[in-house]
């Protein structure tokens, strides 16, 4: 197999899985484990992900650590895939999971001289093929690949049809939460109902309307993949609820909500992937080790000072990582408080959410009585 970059740069490898051609973005992801849950999260829909921890697939997989219900990676490259997976709780080999899938997965390349290329070129688009090495040819098929910037991908990931989770183990729910599905992750949705929230999920096209019917404590925009400046239509509609009830968004989401306070975003040259990314919160005084997965960026110096404070920023490249608003309740955040992979240092930022609803609905009860 071969993997061949936009530059020229080419790669080459054995096949894993499914013969074939895949186009995407070529990005990387520093986490050693939690292949799994990056393989189903929806954020990476449209992109090539290489694994820099050198051996891959050493437990297997198993039904409980998927994030969504398919795989959404387009093309997945390991330096060396481990052929006996050993884990009480797999239930198939990554392989089987892969070819099931029908993702294309390439091992044997050189990971280490692929990441550090796209960290000093930056993310690019890129094809994987078992069938075609002509370069030329390889060349033109990248050219007709859509770019990441100005991207919608949301409309492929997000749900059908409105659902809603409740507690489970007869935990009674406290809030009711409006969630927009932008490629959400099921432990997103876990940790929220571990919290006692019932959460109604809807489709990305949601009007405010539908939302107001539901009379909910909170607003919550979810993670998901592509560009924000493309979702036009999520930012249009959180903005009537801005000042009314409570705002959460993560990931995608941080950055929508960055969007319509009328914030700018950009790309990042290679990206947040991993589950080792340093943060620092000054809104409660301390570091988390946080997990990321994002290409693009809320630009921090476009925030309106008057009216938004950041309150999270990452200790490697001093970007911006979370906000809020000085006298409206809203938070947002650019990493993964809900891990899934990774460590749950920063959890209790679903608290803060929590806390915001609560607030709100006594200011409501003493307006009311």
């Amino acid at each position: 197999a071969i993997l061949f970059l936009e530059d020229g740069r080419s790669f080459l490898g054995r096949s894993l899985s499914i013969e074939g051609e895949r186009s995407g973005e070529a990005v990387f992801n520093t986490s050693m484990t939690g292949y799994q849950e990056i393989l189903t999260d929806p954020s990476y829909a449209g992109q090539i992900v290489t694994m820099t921890y050198p051996l891959i697939g050493n437990y297997g997989v198993n039904k409980e650590d998927v994030e969504s219900n398919k795989i959404h990676v387009k093309g997945f490259v390991v330096k060396e895939y481990c052929r006996h997976h050993s884990n009480f709780r797999a239930t198939q080999s990554l392989i089987d999971y892969l070819n099931e899938n029908g993702i294309l997965a390439v091992e044997g390349i050189d990971t280490r001289a692929l990441t550090r290329h796209l960290r000093e070129k930056g993310a690019m688009k890129a094809v994987i093929s078992t069938e075609d090495f002509d370069e030329k040819s390889l060349a033109e098929k990248i050219s007709k690949t859509p770019s990441m910037a100005g991207a919608d991908w949301v409309g492929k990931v997000t749900t059908e049809k409105a659902y809603v989770r409740s507690p489970s183990g007869g935990l009674q729910a406290k809030y009711v939460i409006a969630a927009i599905d932008c490629g959400i992750k099921t432990n997103i949705i876990r940790i929220f109902n571990q919290l006692g929230c019932d959460i109604h999920v809807f489709p990305s096209t949601v009007t405010s309307t539908e939302i107001e019917n539901l009379n909910p404590d909170g607003v919550f925009v979810s993670n998901g993949p592509g560009d924000p400046a493309a979702v036009k239509s999520v930012s249009q509609t959180i903005q009537k609820f801005f000042g009314r009830i409570p705002v959460f968004g993560i990931c995608l989401g941080h950055q929508i909500i960055g969007l319509a306070l009328g914030a700018k975003t950009y790309k990042l040259k290679f990206g947040h992937r991993g589950a080792n990314h340093p943060v620092r919160d000054s809104m409660n005084n301390r570091i988390g080790i946080t997990s990321q997965n994002h290409g693009f960026c809320v630009d921090i110096d476009s925030l309106d000072a008057n009216d938004i404070e950041s309150v999270n920023i990452n200790l490697n490249d001093q970007t911006l990582e979370g906000f809020r608003h000085k006298t409206m309740p809203i938070i947002s955040f650019q990493h993964h408080p809900e891990a899934a992979p990774g460590p749950h240092d920063v959890q209790y930022l679903f608290n803060t959410f929590i806390d915001l609803m609560k607030k709100h609905k006594e200011v409501q009860s003493h307006a009311a009585s």
